[in-house]
């Protein structure tokens, strides 16, 4: 069974950073991209970013290009989201899902998904 876990959120100032991480089990990595997502309540869930296994960034959102990072990580069931110069507007739950073989930014094209992590930028 596939399992992702989103961790890393938490509460921070705006122009300030986090890092979130999202660890996969139950998979052979090297056949699944890793997408970062987010939500805020009453919104649709939107794409933030994806990364293939070896390392090829897809894409990221217009409203994070040049502020986020998404890398894997050197354990290749692992893969981060560095968010820097975070704004009010970044605050929502962060969801990782995997996808076999190609990346995609729309939601119903992930095949599973971790249960999010919070993050919260004051202004």
């Amino acid at each position: 069974e596939v399992q992702l876990q989103a961790s890393g959120g938490g509460l921070v100032q705006a122009g300030g950073s986090l890092k979130v991480s999202c660890v996969v089990s139950g998979a052979t990595r090297d056949e699944y991209t890793i997408g970062w997502f987010r939500q805020v309540p009453g919104k649709e869930r939107e794409a933030v970013s994806c990364i293939r296994s070896n390392g090829e960034k897809i894409f990221y959102a217009d409203s994070v290009k040049g502020r986020f990072t998404i890398s894997n990580g050197n354990a290749k069931n692992i893969a981060y989201l560095q968010m820097n110069s975070l704004k009010p507007e970044d605050t929502a739950v962060y969801y990782c899902a995997v996808r076999k073989y190609t990346c995609s930014s729309y939601r119903t094209a992930m095949r599973y998904w971790g249960k999010g992590t919070q993050v919260t930028v004051s202004s």
